[in-house]
């Protein structure tokens, strides 16, 4: 495993993207399952204390996200997907009704509610305002919230 170079300006990086990722809204808005990703290349799966960080960001992206669509007057859905096992997949989803007919809302018949949040990561996620559900599929989406 090679050392990982210029952690520093790898997150001040992801900290501006995060901040400066905007949602472009206006009546004729739609969403299709658009999401972004923030460790695309799966840095995160060489260290737990880096894809803590990973997972830091994309809470924040999630929170930006929110308070951008207080203004979007149709209804959407938006959450965060954290992959058990590819952390390239790990992203902040927003979906509403759009003109594909993706249906709206998303439902998905398997999630597990009474499921415990993995020890590494109880200090991030606030579960008061947050709620932390698993999808039971084998190689898919293991822990979304």
């Amino acid at each position: 495993m090679k050392k990982f170079r210029g952690k520093k300006r790898y997150f001040r990086n992801i900290r501006e993207e995060v901040n400066n990722c905007d949602l472009k809204l206006d009546r004729d808005s739609w969403f299709d399952f658009w999401h972004t990703h923030l460790d695309f290349f799966g840095v995160g799966e060489n260290s737990l204390k880096i894809r803590r960080e990973h997972i830091k960001a994309h809470i924040a992206l999630y929170h930006r996200r929110l308070k951008q669509l207080e203004s979007f007057e149709k209804p959407y859905q938006t959450w965060i997907c954290i992959h058990e096992h590819d952390l390239g997949l790990d992203a902040v989803y927003v979906h509403a009704p759009n003109p594909y007919d993706s249906y709206f809302p998303h439902k998905v018949e398997e999630l597990e509610r009474n499921c415990r949040l993995p020890h590494t990561f109880k200090d991030l996620i606030d579960l008061l305002n947050l709620t932390f559900l698993m999808i039971n599929q084998s190689a898919d989406m293991k822990g979304t919230f």
